[in-house]
């Protein structure tokens, strides 16, 4: 942990998670900066200087549109702090820069994706990211779930290294508050595909008192009880996996709660014939855009006798205003029993971003940063960054 290492004099290098919207050369969504800042600001508090990298999108080599320069004007208006940017992440100018901080000052590496060493977790580029600090700091629970050289090979170099407060939080409640929940403890999971959720649904159709599958999850599971869902996201693949979570089911007696309503159009573009339809209304012309309002009731009902929920992945195509009504009201229960004091855990990506459009973003009780790598942690898998770095989730 950051707290058992003295920071008196060190030069820090901070893996962090900038993977953020830019546009116009402007950062649109700066939350994971700011959730970044309490590493930031206890690394300067203990007297010491801090050199950041990040990746930022997929670039195939150089790429400025998915530069970290904007990152740097945004962090340094933030802190209201000079941040110093290379334009380079291993460049003799960049390692320079690092090795000569003052104690207190900040150093932004250019996009860590710009070499091909970074995915790759190549030897050689791992030690030389790793000339820019004496200490080793990992924040960056979103990319905690790859093995590459800015989280996984520069360990190998380094003598002190630890997490960030970002990170602690993230396996407090993703891992530790899961563990052992206060009950009745529900989970609320909703996106499109169940592949890659498989053992993330078993775990908790065990450990939950109170599993609710909403959205396109749901169309498997519809499918295999025998009513007539159609949509291009089936497949028979999926249609196997359901019927094998729904075997589960019924050996361990407990339900999966599924919609019994939808709102449907013929199309997501076509807002002149939508209906609310009953499950056993529907017909195979009907496309299924997000829960009705029996289901939206239901699944309220539940979560309101709950002392801990988990919500994974939106119930609609929450980005369409004639299809998100579900998300909506779902999200504003979980808001309104937040405030009442329930634990209330958000996985990131989709459910992130529905949370920060529908609620009081800082109301529940954490939000993840990370969307792959909460799905990995939840479904009971170690993180690489973490088995690197010796923490036991």
């Amino acid at each position: 942990m950051i707290e058992n290492i003295n920071l008196s004099d060190k030069k820090v290098l901070l893996r962090v998670d900038y993977n953020v919207p830019i546009e116009n050369s402007l950062v649109l969504d700066d939350y994971r900066i700011k959730k970044s800042l309490q590493t930031i600001n206890y690394c300067l508090e203990q007297g010491a200087a801090i050199t950041i990298m990040s990746h930022l999108g997929r670039p195939n080599g150089i790429d400025e549109s998915l530069s970290l320069r904007p990152v740097a004007d945004r962090l340094s208006e933030i802190l209201n702090k000079e941040v110093l940017f290379s334009d380079d992440c291993i460049s003799d100018k960049a390692l320079l820069k690092s090795t000569t901080l003052d104690k207190g000052q900040i150093h932004l590496l250019e996009n860590l994706r710009f070499h091909e060493g970074e995915l790759n977790n190549d030897a050689n580029f791992s030690k030389i990211l790793s000339f820019h600090g004496d200490v080793y700091i990992n924040d960056a629970f979103g990319t905690a779930h790859r093995a590459h050289a800015s989280n996984v090979g520069v360990v190998d170099f380094f003598d002190e290294h630890g997490i960030g407060f970002l990170m602690k939080k993230e396996l407090k409640y993703l891992s530790n508050e899961i563990s052992d929940p206060i009950r009745p403890f529900s989970v609320v999971m909703g996106g499109a595909k169940i592949r890659g959720k498989i053992e993330l649904i078993e775990n908790f159709l065990k450990k939950s008192n109170n599993l609710i599958v909403g959205g396109a999850l749901s169309f498997p599971f519809l499918k295999v009880k025998g009513y007539d869902i159609n949509s291009p996201l089936l497949n028979d693949e999926d249609i196997k996996c359901a019927e094998h979570l729904l075997s589960i089911s019924k050996k361990i007696k407990k339900d999966i709660i599924l919609p019994s309503d939808f709102v449907v159009s013929t199309s997501l573009e076509d807002f002149t014939n939508i209906d609310i339809k009953k499950i056993e209304e529907i017909n195979s012309s009907d496309g299924c855009y997000d829960i009705g309002p029996e289901t939206t009731m239901h699944f309220s009902q539940i979560l309101s006798l709950s002392e801990t929920i988990l919500w994974n992945g939106p119930l609609g195509v929450s980005e369409n205003p004639y299809f998100g009504t579900g998300t909506q009201q779902i999200c504003r229960i979980i808001e309104e029993l937040s405030n009442n004091g329930i634990i209330s855990i958000l996985g990131g990506g989709d459910t992130a971003a529905a949370a920060q459009k529908f609620s009081q973003f800082d109301t529940f009780t954490h939000i993840s940063t990370g969307g792959g790598a909460s799905l990995e942690l939840l479904s009971g898998s170690k993180l690489p960054a973490l088995k690197a770095l010796e923490i036991n989730e």
